[in-house]
């Protein structure tokens, strides 16, 4: 919450008069977890649901001011944060159990958010599982919940068991 949220409150609140002058960008990296509570990251999905409404209310607030907000939700990107997310017993987690090898990277992530920023896009969502679940969190959010707890449920060490 200190960073994901907060962090994006304080960036917010000390960079807006500069921004609101040049008629600027202000650009919230969320994520999917923002959308779709997950299992075992209780806390991480608060936080970017937390981020998401932020976002939402200030691009309401400032509709006539010409800033513009954009909420970016990668999906999973290649990067250490997992080696220190932690386990059912609260021990770091250690190696991913997830193929970093087949998720974007921090390069491209920051490639397509760049693109967001010169197209004033309002959201991006950045892989196809992610559309999915966006749609299912409106449409069928029944589905979407056996869906992500089958899914976790097979994590290494999961928190969830397959009953």
């Amino acid at each position: 919450m200190e960073v994901n949220f907060w962090g994006t409150v304080y960036c917010t609140k000390y960079a807006l008069p500069e921004i609101l002058k040049t008629k600027g960008s202000i650009v919230g990296v969320s994520s999917i977890a923002g959308y779709k509570g997950l299992p075992g990251r209780s806390g991480y999905s608060a936080s970017k649901f937390a981020m998401n409404g932020f976002l939402d209310a200030l691009r309401v607030e400032n509709l006539k001011t010409g800033v513009h907000v954009l909420t970016a939700c990668p999906g999973f990107t290649a990067s250490n944060i997992r080696n220190t997310a932690l386990d059912k017993t609260g021990a770091e987690q250690g190696e991913s159990t997830l193929h970093e090898e087949k998720m974007m990277t921090a390069d491209e992530v920051a490639a397509i958010i760049a693109d967001g920023v010169e197209n004033r896009s309002r959201t991006l969502i950045m892989t196809g599982q992610g559309k999915l679940t966006v749609f299912l969190s409106k449409f069928l959010p029944g589905l979407l919940d056996k869906l992500v707890y089958n899914n976790f449920a097979k994590e290494k060490n999961s928190l969830l068991s397959q009953k």
